[in-house]
């Protein structure tokens, strides 16, 4: 079922960059007051905490994983946001004219549910060790960067939303490069990127102990590094779902 909520349309990719336009926000108090808990709270500005508004703005906006609380991530990600709508004199934001509500439209998969086909179209391929999923440099990074790209936080959230539902589940992320560089720099490279992606899936509310990361620089590539389209596949994340078939998700 579609269920209405509301929020700005630009927050779901916040952590990954500012925000694109000041008037996509939900800025709206409304009748609920909000507290404000978790442990990024002390992170925000003062004009985000102390304030009735301030504090909307931060949980309707910016609390991605729906848990009631703030983490470190999402709190940067709200701070980003209003330092770019607000400008230097943050202590004279006027919040009543920036009053306006943005209502995207979510699938509401309920408890313990998760969502089959996002899965399925996800490709997941067998391996030794369980499904595997692989994600490419152009879906997640900018070249030679560790930074997600604005969009990428969406691409994993099904996965994150099957993570959710199934507790259970442990996850192994890989990192790899293309043979451009050094070694060092290849292998730093790909741990840096491993850890980007298990750092999303922490800030959509899975646990950080359910997850192996790995950075394998240069290694094990899968195409050759003589033309660029095989440095292309070469410079990838994969994400495999530890003892799972790859068959549980070719169903929709």
């Amino acid at each position: 079922m579609l269920k209405p909520f509301i929020i700005a349309a630009t927050a779901l990719t916040a952590l990954a960059g500012p925000a694109a336009a000041q008037d996509r926000w939900d800025w709206s108090a409304g009748d609920r007051p909000y507290r404000l808990v978790g442990a990024g709270v002390p992170d925000l500005f003062p004009e985000l905490r102390r304030t009735e508004r301030g504090r909307a703005f931060v949980m309707r906006n910016f609390d991605i994983n729906r848990d009631g609380r703030v983490s470190p991530r999402e709190a940067e990600a709200a701070n980003r946001a209003f330092a770019a709508v607000a400008g230097p004199r943050r202590d004279r934001f006027d919040w009543d004219r920036r009053e306006r509500t943005v209502v995207v439209e979510t699938r509401d998969a309920g408890p313990g549910q998760w969502d089959r086909r996002a899965m399925h179209d996800y490709g997941f391929r067998q391996t030794p060790r369980g499904a595997t999923l692989t994600l490419s440099e152009d879906v997640l990074f900018a070249t030679d960067s560790d930074v997600l790209r604005p969009g990428a936080i969406d691409r994993l959230r099904p996965l994150a939303a099957y993570l959710r539902a199934n507790g259970g589940v442990r996850v192994a992320i890989d990192g790899f490069t293309d043979s451009r560089g050094s070694d060092a720099h290849n292998q730093d490279l790909s741990e840096r990127r491993a850890a980007s992606v298990r750092a999303a899936f922490d800030a959509m509310g899975v646990t950080r102990a359910r997850f192996s990361v790995v950075g394998h620089g240069e290694a094990s590539p899968v195409a050759t590094n003589a033309t660029a389209a095989g440095m292309r596949q070469n410079r990838r994340v994969e994400v495999t779902l530890l003892g799972r078939r790859a068959a549980e998700f070719a169903g929709r």
